[in-house]
Order: C-alpha cells, then sequence, then structure tokens
C-alpha cells in the first residue's frame, strides 16, 4: 500500500509540476478573477489527472497501444484548443480594459472547471506521460484494487496540491498588478505563452 501510495505520488507531482500551456493558464486566470475561481479550474486539472492515473492502473498495456496512434491528432486537437484559448483571453481582456467598467464579473466555477477539464482532457503531454507511466511499470506497485485505489488518490492529491499552489500564486500575482492596465498586461503574457507553447506542442 505504502509503495502505491509514493508512486502516485510521483506520478501526480510528475505531471503536475513542469509548468505548461494549463499551468500558464491557471495562474493568469486567478490572477484576473480570484482565488476561488482558481481553486475551481485547480480542481479540474487535477480531476484528468487523476482520471488518467485511474486509466493507467486499469489499462496498462492496452492503454498505450490505443493511445499510440493517436498522439498526432492529439497535438493538433490540442494546438487548436490552446490557440482559441490564447485569442479569447486576448480579446477579452482588450474588451474589458476599453469598458468604462473593467472589473471583472462573476465567473461560473462551474464553468470554469469545466474548462479546464477540457484544456487537460487533450493535452497531449497529460496523455503520453500516464502512457509511460503504464510502460515504466510505475503503476505496477498497484497490484490490488486497494493499491490502486491509493495511487489513484495519491496522484490525484499531489497533482491538486500543486495546481493548488499555481492558483496561490496567481492570487498574489492579482493583488500586486491591481487595475486595469496590470490586468491587461497579465491577460497579454498569458495569450503569449500559451500561443508559444501551442506552437511548442506541434513541434515537440
Amino acid at each position: 500500500m505504502t509503495a502505491a501510495v509514493v508512486a502516485g505520488l510521483l506520478a501526480g507531482f510528475g505531471i503536475a509540476i513542469p509548468v505548461g500551456a494549463v499551468g500558464a493558464y491557471l495562474v493568469a486566470l486567478t490572477a484576473r478573477t480570484s482565488l476561488r475561481v482558481g481553486v475551481a479550474a485547480a480542481l479540474g486539472v487535477a480531476t484528468v489527472d487523476g482520471g488518467y492515473a485511474l486509466a493507467a492502473v486499469l489499462g496498462g498495456g492496452a492503454l498505450a497501444a490505443v493511445i499510440a496512434p493517436l498522439a498526432g491528432a492529439l497535438r493538433w486537437c490540442a494546438t487548436g484548443v490552446l490557440v482559441f484559448v490564447a485569442v479569447r483571453t486576448l480579446v477579452a481582456a482588450i474588451r474589458a480594459h476599453r469598458s468604462p467598467h473593467p472589473e471583472p464579473g462573476p465567473r461560473s466555477l462551474a464553468r470554469t472547471y469545466a474548462a479546464l477539464v477540457a484544456m487537460t482532457l487533450v493535452n497531449p503531454t497529460t496523455v503520453i506521460y500516464f502512457v509511460a507511466v503504464v510502460l515504466g511499470g510505475q503503476a505496477g506497485a498497484a497490484g490490488t484494487w486497494p493499491e490502486r485505489a491509493a495511487f489513484v488518490t495519491a496522484a490525484f492529491a499531489a497533482s491538486a496540491g500543486w495546481q493548488l499552489v499555481l492558483a496561490t500564486g496567481g492570487a498574489l500575482l492579482g493583488r500586486a498588478l491591481t487595475g486595469p492596465r496590470g490586468r491587461l498586461a497579465t491577460a497579454v503574457t498569458s495569450s503569449a505563452v500559451i500561443a508559444a507553447l501551442a506552437v511548442r506542442v506541434v513541434w515537440s
């Protein structure tokens, strides 16, 4: 059981700590809105990581065989989603900056959660990583059903913990960059980073 928990924690932290497009978006989103929105986004990311961890312990090598032929399509799909997010973020920020009342309105926590689930779901980095977890035998420590549950729970907890750290950082950034210009700068920077990472997804 302990080995399964450790393996799950390592798998969760391993995919969560490298800050890619989803992490950059999470930080910028929280900076422009609130910590509550950031928490909803963080849980959306962690949900997918936990789901892929579950698929890893259940599907094994069969999962890798199914995903491998789809890797190219997933990359293009992820690129399209990231470009859309980058453009949408930039356009929304410019409109808010030009508005006589630029303060952001309340954002649906459910919609934020669903949006981050969708972004993470098509992220090829996440998919390929958990395939590597399967092929590398990291999920092998989870042999029994209790051990599998412990592995998945630990992976989810590790991912959620790190995403909440990013959300907290975004909230602190939002306090530092108060005012319309600060929010616009955050959105423009976030859009540029996401667009750059979208290009990297295709060429990686």
